[in-house]
């Protein structure tokens, strides 16, 4: 994981791109885990207020990648909640953007990952193991695709289908 870039700096670089392989994600998201500044390749996930698919994969190895989970913007469950957070800080995983709620504030924030959430809410979610991994995703109106590289500091998200140079 590189902490060497600005997301200002990419955007500076990449604002007159038109082909689709630089996005920015919209500034409604909130920082609730230790590292603030985090990047990697994305894999994705697919859920609807059913966290499932996202304790699957991050209990299994990040190899510092991001997961991107798109929880249908929901705001009535928590996707991921402490022990999740300690599970992908345990395995690997550079960051948790969540396009939903977390919970367990204040245990996310001694998790040594990056989490990304719309909000808070002390609701866990309902396990039906339903749900989707590893597929293009909309995240807030925009694009992401697993192999993506997403890169998060405190001035917000980019999505690149390319590794910054």
């Amino acid at each position: 994981m590189s902490t060497h870039f600005a997301t200002c700096d990419l955007c500076d670089e990449h604002k007159n791109d038109t082909d689709g392989d630089f996005r920015v994600l919209p500034p409604v998201f909130k920082d609730y885990g230790k590292r603030i500044r985090f990047s990697g390749q994305v894999a994705t996930v697919k859920c609807f207020e059913d966290n499932t698919l996202v304790k699957a994969a991050v209990d299994s190895p990040g190899l510092g990648r991001v997961l991107v989970v798109d929880g249908g913007a929901s705001v009535r469950r928590a996707l991921v909640g402490g022990n999740l957070g300690k599970a992908a800080a345990r395995n690997g995983w550079a960051g948790v953007v969540v396009d939903g709620c977390v919970r367990d504030s204040a245990e996310l924030a001694e998790c040594d990952v990056g989490i990304r959430a719309l909000g808070l809410m002390p609701l866990p979610t309902e396990k039906r193991n339903e749900g989707q991994k590893d597929i293009a995703v909309q995240i807030q109106g925009v694009w992401v695709r697993p192999g993506d590289w997403l890169y998060a500091d405190e001035d917000g998200m980019v999505i690149m289908s390319q590794p910054a140079a």
